[in-house]
């Protein structure tokens, strides 16, 4: 038997940093030339002054459309990446657009501020696994996770008042997996779990346990996830709790072992801070 902890997580969202607006004031400088009673020196000829073109902001976002991101776009609260063909190599595909309540108490509320920011943190996440044509519980065992930006500072000057979700697979430790194929309703199938689903290069808790994507090389598979309960809903209910999860993780690794005798599992459990995080399950693993 081998039972480990939840090793801390770098979700591609933990932090967002503030979008700071810069305003460059440009002054006008205006020459004054005195009068002339010389009959002799002409007028002066007027020029006409051209007028600056106002920039236009590109159009929102689109929900289905395919960018290649790298993990620190990912992570950044703006973004002003092309997108590319879904068909080709991508990191990213959009699969919500929505429109940021931006009116508070009656007071008009920045596209950068806290309440803005909490909107797309909480809607995005919420919306993805209908997207992937999942249950919480079944996303929890991949490594697709949601991501999203607001408008850049050109965009929001223009009146852009969106939030862009977008759906990105994690392939380790800060590095996103390329895919050629359309995520939309991929946990749905077999085989999109078996790619797409979470796995370690090596035994929880050993010197060589590492996150990857399914589909890269791997040693252990994680099989199911176990809710962490607490008697109050924001107080760490303690390790004798988080750890309530490793009978029912034993059995379900009989289960599917060919010997029911000898077998290898894993469970990890989240530490207080993670929990308090939001991290609140633990995760069962068996040899793959």
């Amino acid at each position: 038997m081998i039972s480990g902890r939840l090793l801390p997580r770098s979700g591609p969202r933990q932090a967002r940093t503030a979008i700071v607006s810069v305003f460059v004031l440009g002054a006008l400088l205006a020459g004054c030339t005195g009068g002339s009673t010389e009959s002799e020196k002409p007028e002066p000829t007027p020029t006409a002054t051209a007028k600056p073109t106002p920039a236009v902001a590109p159009d929102p976002p689109r929900a289905g459309r395919c960018y290649d991101l790298t993990y620190a776009e990912g992570l950044a609260p703006t973004v002003d990446a092309s997108s590319v063909p879904c068909a080709t190599s991508h990191t990213s595909q959009t699969f919500r657009v929505a429109e940021l309540e931006s009116v508070l108490d009656g007071h008009l509320v920045a596209v950068d501020s806290e309440r803005a920011r909490a909107q797309a943190a909480q809607a995005c996440p919420q919306a993805l696994p209908a997207y992937l044509g999942a249950s919480p519980a079944t996303l929890r065992l991949s490594m697709i996770r949601a991501v999203w930006f607001g408008p850049t500072v050109a965009e929001s000057d223009a009146g852009h008042n969106w939030y862009r979700c977008d759906a990105v697979v994690l392939a380790g430790k800060e590095k996103l997996q390329p895919t050629k194929q359309s995520l939309r309703g991929v946990l749905a199938t077999q085989a999109g779990r078996s790619r797409y689903g979470l796995c370690s290069t090596g035994k929880p808790g050993s010197s060589s346990f590492s996150r990857v994507v399914c589909s890269a090389k791997h040693s252990w598979r994680a099989i199911g996830t176990r809710t962490v309960k607490s008697t109050k809903s924001d107080a760490w209910p303690g390790e004798r709790a988080a750890r309530a999860g490793e009978s029912s993780c034993k059995s379900s690794a009989r289960a599917r072992a060919e010997d029911k005798l000898k077998f290898s599992w894993g469970y990890e459990w989240p530490t207080k801070e993670q929990w308090e995080q939001g991290i609140q399950h633990g995760t069962c693993w068996i040899p793959d």
